[in-house]
């Protein structure tokens, strides 16, 4: 195996009682990208710092192409930390911003080349027109856009995003990552994309790290993460709607909720009491044995989502538009067996 071109191993980090990070490991190889996705206070920032060399590890290693980078000075790690926030000279034009990086000491560019690399930017990110228009003056996507630049003229080995997109409004965020992503593959630098939209994660990419309280709970491809999840709180983390987790004793072959619902069909194992999840796409609305009541209607366009209260818990049920459910209907939920999940009692 080829030596990563990021490899985070047990890091960890504290601010007086914080715990920002707890012994969180992550790798990265050529051409990767990995989306760290979790919720406010998760520890993602702090981890994207770390990596940067903004802020040091009280435990841990963080290696760059083998070598330990704690020996390596911030703006030697040859690293491009993109903020959410968009981080432009204001008074300077989208060109001037785009050269800045370029021009830093120690940098022995010419002034060909800078302006070379400064139209190969622009190019990619369709800001042509922009450069010569001072950063004020620019939309919240083209001052996004021209940070983005400003981050891939300097061709570093390593782009690090922070919530790049977190600013912009909704139709922008769905054009920006389409376009970044394809960005991504088209230069094959590995980028570390941290965010807490999971349609981020699931759309953009090749391995999701899910983090919680400075810990990684899963680091996997994202329809692994969407359909395995490998605990309770990770399955709450990702998707949208949430999984649905419910208690649950063995009883006659079935899964049974606290309040005597039988909820699934219980494959043989050892557990006689588990927790278990299901996505709403995968709860048929008809098959099942016992009743619920749908309490909200969601109208989504092309689906609808009820959530039904049914197995003593509220459960989000994915239906087509041409289902009739209204609010105060009657269902019966099913699940089919090898669409659930099975973890240990908590």
């Amino acid at each position: 195996m080829s030596t990563p071109v990021l490899d985070v191993v047990g890091l960890a980090k504290r601010f007086g009682e914080v715990l920002a990070l707890d012994g969180a490991s992550l790798r990265v190889g050529a051409g990767e990208f990995v989306v760290v996705l979790g919720p406010t206070g998760a520890g993602k920032t702090t981890l994207l710092r770390a990596i940067a060399g903004l802020e040091s590890p009280d435990a841990g290693q963080i290696r760059l192409l083998g070598e330990d980078a704690a020996g390596i000075a911030p703006a030697d790690r040859d690293v491009a930390l993109v903020f959410q926030n968009f981080s432009l000279y204001p008074g300077r034009t989208a060109r001037q911003n785009l050269e800045f990086p370029l021009r830093a000491p120690g940098r022995s560019l010419s002034r060909a080349e800078i302006a070379e690399r400064v139209a190969w930017a622009a190019k990619l990110l369709k800001i042509e027109p922009l450069l010569d228009r001072p950063a004020r003056l620019l939309s919240g996507g083209e001052m996004q856009r021209v940070a983005i630049g400003r981050a891939i003229v300097r061709r570093p080995r390593l782009f690090l995003m922070d919530e790049p997109l977190s600013n912009l409004d909704a139709k922008l965020r769905e054009e920006l990552r389409l376009e970044l992503r394809e960005l991504a593959r088209g230069l094959g630098t590995p980028v570390v994309w941290v965010t807490h939209d999971q349609i981020e994660a699931l759309s953009m990419a090749d391995r999701v790290v899910v983090l919680c309280e400075g810990r990684v709970l899963q680091d996997a491809p994202p329809e692994e993460v969407y359909l395995r999840p490998a605990s309770p709180t990770a399955a709450k983390l990702f998707g949208s709607p949430p999984m649905n987790v419910i208690d649950v004793r063995r009883s006659e072959g079935w899964w049974v909720s606290p309040d005597g619902t039988r909820v699934a069909a219980a494959r043989p194992g050892s557990e006689d009491r588990a927790r278990i999840g299901f996505r709403a796409e995968h709860v048929d609305p008809w098959s099942g044995d016992s009743e619920g009541t749908v309490e909200v209607v969601e109208d989504l366009g092309p689906a609808r989502m009820l959530l039904v209260r049914w197995a003593g818990e509220s459960v989000h049920v994915l239906v087509d538009r041409e289902t009739s459910a209204l609010q105060g209907d009657r269902l019966r939920p099913g699940i089919p067996p090898e669409r659930v999940i099975v973890w240990p009692a908590r």
